[in-house]
Order: structure tokens, then C-alpha cells, then sequence
């Protein structure tokens, strides 16, 4: 009989699936409660635990830190989630594709019962993996720290790459060893995200994503274990065992049927790099080229890399002639020139000749040709391009084939729907009077406007003269003095403060223009309709009837 513990903040929670589920008929003869991830430590301390009903949220310690407690010093126990948030539906499916199981409150207890028989045929299945050789038991049944820190320190060449020193390290480490142990290394790498998720969200997906691998790629391997050395990055450490090296083509076919449930459940494209048997002293070398693979991989973010395989050739580089494409852009016809994009790029992917400077070479060329379009229609390209999602996309461009035309498609579409505005040069216009009349208390220059609206400042004073007659300078003096007149006639605010109100900082300046412009000072125009509005208030007062 099997032991069960339920950990859960919730005393009711956990009194309901003690007593809601005949624990002895599905093989569980003794259930254990703990109401935190602490007490649930202790619990572990003193009995054995084969599974491990545990919430997902809890006040002291998240449930997937108590797993990962769990997995480095009771890696054999099984473990199954609770949890009430229906919105991590796609976190279930996920977690489904692994050795875990993950249920939403309140759980109906057939789906309980189902997830728990599952659990317990797994514990069963690896208590029994008695026909491994001495090494290879080791290598999977005590992974969690020693060994996955031991390797760690190998791949980063903090154990120099000789056997000897990895000898010598695994001794000081008390880990069994020999020099005659062969290795399989597998490049798992997340090429690309298909949304943005939140911290916490993300952080499901990648453990998610990592215990389906273990599932589905090592499971037919007597030994071996998963790192994970970087972010978005991990390493199957395969074999070990002293038989025969891994069956590439099953392992093919592993990470085939992983690769093809990324996309569904994790939302991501994975490629899989499988490299050369190696002694443990030699991983750190295999490891840096089989990520010299994947930074030489433009062209395919979902795909199995064998052992050798060829790459594309580096040649003289065939660009396309984006003369031709400049001046499609130039006359709007962004169609045309994305599907030429398109097209070059799928010539070079079923030429096999897309590699990374080629790639490089294109998006910096097609780069120039953009801004060399929003130059002749006077936009500013650090204006318009220069946003995060733009920045984003163009620093990804070199990194595959989709991520460049990605970016292609974003940039052409986002110059190409600015230009189209700027044919209706009233709209601009109007934006930069709104923009002055907003700004008219600050120290604003023609090139503050200009780029509020992305356009030149030499191409926007020819729009702005065309449809108003007038320069922005002149425009914006207007405006300013308008306001100071207003403000003389109608309030008793000090002259400098006026001044100050419409952006001058200089009292004498602004009288000298005050001057130049009404055919006044200040103080003498502010008398003079005062003067006025008091001969009007008299002639009023004299015209009305009287008693």
C-alpha cells in the first residue's frame, strides 16, 4: 500500500478530498495532511511520500516551489496540483503532457481518483528500474542537485575539460564515476514565444515545457537527465549506462512528436539539436557546438538537427536589387515588395542557402531601403521605428527566417500607413497647431513639433506654409501674443506674468515683440482697452431708461 499526502492551506479543501475518495480501494493505505508548504516538509522528513496532492497557491511557499524541494531531495515522488483558477486551462494541458497532473477545484473526485491510479503506476514503474548498471541508476535517481550542479560546473568549464579533473571533482563531490561513461547531448532550444505572458505566467509554461520533455523525449532512454543551463535553453544529457549509444532514430521521433506539441499547448516553436557521443569531460565542447547549431540556424524554428548534419553553405552573397523595391514603396505598393521579400527568402530556404550573414546582409539592406523611402517623404525614421515593438522585432530580425519577415512586415506597414496619412497633409497640419497650442507656455523649436509628428522639420515647414501661408515660426508667435493680448484685455495678471504664461522668459523680449507685432507696449495696450471698455460701460449706463 502507497502513502498519500494533501497539502493545502484550506482545511475544508483538505478534509473534503480525505474523506471524499475510498483511498484503500485504489491502493492508498495511509493519507497525510499538512497545511502549508512547511509542514509539509516535515512531513516528508519522517515518511515516506509516494504522492503528493499539492495546491498551486499558497500564502507561505507556492506549490511549485515545494516541488522543486521535493524533486531534488524525493525525486521518485508523484505529484499532482489543485488549484482554483480556471484561467490557466492551457497551464493543465501543459502540465498533462509531463509526469504531473494538474486539477481544478472543486475536483471531481472520479478525475481525482483517475489522476492518483495514474501517479501510482508511475512511482510503481521507476521503483523498478533495477536492470540499470551501478552508474546509470545514479545519474537519473539523483539528479535533482549534486549531479545537476556537477554538470553544470562541466558545461560552463568551471571543471576543466579533462578526464582526469572531472575524475578528481566527482570524488570530491562523492559522485560515482568513470571515465568510460558515453553521452548523448540534445540541444532543446525555444526559438520563439507566440504572445507575450506575464512572469508568473511564463515561469508555468517553462517548467511545463520541461517536465513534458523529460515525458516525451527521455522516456524511453534507461539514463539520462535534463538541464537547464541558460533561459529558454535546455540539454538532455542521454545514455550513461555503459550499453549502446541512444537510438537516434527513436530519439528523432521523440522530440518530433514534443516539438509538434509546443505549439498547441505551450505556445512556442522548440528546435532539438542532437549531438555527438561524448565522454563527461568532453560535454562542455559538445554543448558550445551544438549552440554554434542553433546560432547558425536561420531558417527553421521548429525542426530535429542529427548528428553532422549539414548546414547551409556560406557563398557569395545574391541580394535582390531593392532599387526597384524602393521605388514600389515610394508609390505605395508595399504588397508588391512583401511578397518579393517573401519570395527571396523561400528561394534561399529551399536553396539551402540562407545563413546568418546572408540573413544579416538582407535586413540591414531592406533596413537602408525603408528609411531611404521615409527620408524622400520627410519622416523621421528614429521617430516612427523607434518604439519598443519596433526595436524588438528588429533586433530578433537576424535571428531566423520568421522573426525577419516579421519584422519586414511590421516596418513596412507601419511607414507605409504614416505616408498614406501624410497625404492628407491637412491632418498633419492640424496635429501641429493642436501640439503648439498645447505648448504655447513652453520653450518649444520647430524641431519639438516636427517630431511630435515623425515628419523633418524641413519637409514639415513646407506643409505647414503650404496649407496655412504661414512659417511655424510666425505661426507660433501668433498664437502667443493672441493669448498675451487676451490676457490684457480681460485680467489684471501682471505683465510678466503674461509674458511667462506664453513661453517667454524675458520680460524685454516679450515687450519688444508685443510692441512689433500690436503696435503697442504691454502696459499702454492693456490702457487702451481699458479705456475702451470703460467708454462702453458709460455709454450703456447712459442709455438705459431711467425711473
Amino acid at each position: 500500500m502507497h502513502t498519500l499526502l494533501i497539502v493545502d492551506d484550506e482545511p475544508l479543501a483538505v478534509e473534503g478530498i480525505r474523506s471524499g475518495v475510498d483511498w484503500d480501494a485504489i491502493g492508498i493505505g495511509r493519507v497525510l495532511t499538512a497545511y502549508g508548504a512547511e509542514q509539509a516538509k516535515t512531513v516528508f522528513g519522517e515518511v515516506p511520500v509516494d504522492v503528493m496532492l499539492c495546491d498551486i497557491e499558497m500564502p507561505q511557499g507556492s506549490g511549485l516551489q515545494l516541488l522543486e524541494w521535493v524533486r531534488a531531495r524525493y525525486p521518485r515522488t508523484q505529484t499532482i496540483f489543485l488549484t482554483c483558477h480556471a484561467d490557466f486551462q492551457y497551464a493543465k494541458q501543459a502540465i498533462q503532457l509531463g509526469s504531473l497532473d494538474y486539477l481544478l477545484k472543486p475536483i471531481p473526485y472520479a478525475d481525482l481518483e483517475a489522476s492518483v491510479r495514474k501517479a501510482l503506476v508511475k512511482f510503481d514503474e521507476e521503483s523498478e528500474l533495477s536492470e540499470f548498471s551501478q552508474y546509470g541508476k545514479y545519474w537519473v535517481q539523483h539528479q535533482p542537485l549534486l549531479v545537476e550542479r556537477f554538470w553544470l560546473d562541466i558545461l560552463n568549464h568551471e571543471i576543466p575539460p579533462q578526464s582526469e579533473a572531472v575524475a578528481k571533482a566527482a570524488e570530491a563531490r562523492n559522485i560515482p564515476y568513470s571515465g568510460e561513461l558515453v553521452f548523448v547531448p540534445l540541444l532543446i532550444r525555444i526559438r520563439r514565444w507566440y504572445r507575450e505572458f506575464s512572469l508568473r505566467d511564463k515561469k508555468i509554461l517553462s517548467y511545463a515545457l520541461r517536465k513534458s520533455a523529460e515525458e516525451l523525449v527521455m522516456e524511453r532512454h534507461d539514463s539520462g537527465l535534463l538541464l537547464s543551463p541558460a533561459e529558454e535553453t535546455m540539454l538532455a544529457v542521454l545514455g550513461g549506462d555503459g550499453r549502446e549509444t541512444v537510438d537516434l532514430l527513436r530519439l528523432k521521433s521523440s522530440c518530433e512528436a514534443y516539438m509538434a506539441a509546443c505549439p498547441r499547448y505551450f505556445y512556442c516553436d522548440v528546435a532539438c539539436y542532437i549531438g555527438e557521443p561524448a565522454h563527461v569531460h568532453e560535454m562542455g565542447e559538445g554543448y558550445r557546438r551544438l549552440l554554434e547549431r542553433d546560432a547558425n540556424n536561420v531558417s527553421y524554428d521548429s525542426r530535429v538537427f542529427l548528428p553532422g548534419e549539414q548546414r547551409a553553405e556560406a557563398r557569395a552573397h545574391s541580394l535582390p536589387d531593392m532599387g526597384v523595391w524602393a521605388v514600389l514603396l515610394k508609390e505605395g505598393a508595399r504588397d508588391k515588395v512583401l511578397q518579393a521579400a517573401e519570395a527571396y527568402i523561400g528561394e534561399q530556404l529551399r536553396a539551402g542557402a540562407l545563413t546568418p550573414s546572408l540573413l544579416g546582409a538582407f535586413v540591414q539592406d531592406f533596413q537602408q531601403t525603408v528609411h531611404y523611402v521615409l527620408q524622400v517623404k520627410g519622416i523621421q525614421a528614429h521617430r516612427l521605428l523607434g518604439d519598443r515593438d519596433s526595436s524588438e522585432l528588429y533586433a530578433r530580425a537576424t535571428r531566423s527566417a520568421q522573426d525577419a519577415l516579421a519584422w519586414i512586415r511590421h516596418a513596412v506597414g507601419k511607414a507605409m500607413d504614416y505616408a498614406s496619412a501624410l497625404e492628407h497633409s491637412p491632418s498633419v497640419v492640424e496635429q501641429a497647431k493642436a501640439y503648439i497650442r498645447e505648448h504655447l507656455d513652453a520653450d518649444i523649436s520647430r524641431e519639438d513639433i516636427a517630431a511630435h509628428v515623425f515628419l523633418n522639420p524641413d519637409y514639415l515647414t513646407r506643409v505647414f506654409k503650404r496649407d496655412t501661408g504661414q512659417s511655424i515660426s510666425d505661426y507660433l508667435l501668433q498664437q502667443r501674443l493672441d493669448i498675451a493680448a487676451q490676457l490684457l484685455e480681460n485680467t489684471d495678471m501682471p505683465v510678466s506674468a503674461v509674458a511667462s504664461k506664453i513661453g517667454y522668459a524675458n520680460f524685454s523680449h516679450f515687450s519688444r515683440m508685443f510692441k512689433k507685432y500690436m503696435d503697442a507696449g504691454p502696459a499702454e495696450y492693456r490702457q487702451r482697452h481699458a479705456a475702451g471698455r470703460h467708454s462702453e460701460a458709460q455709454s450703456r449706463q447712459s442709455d438705459s431708461p431711467r425711473s
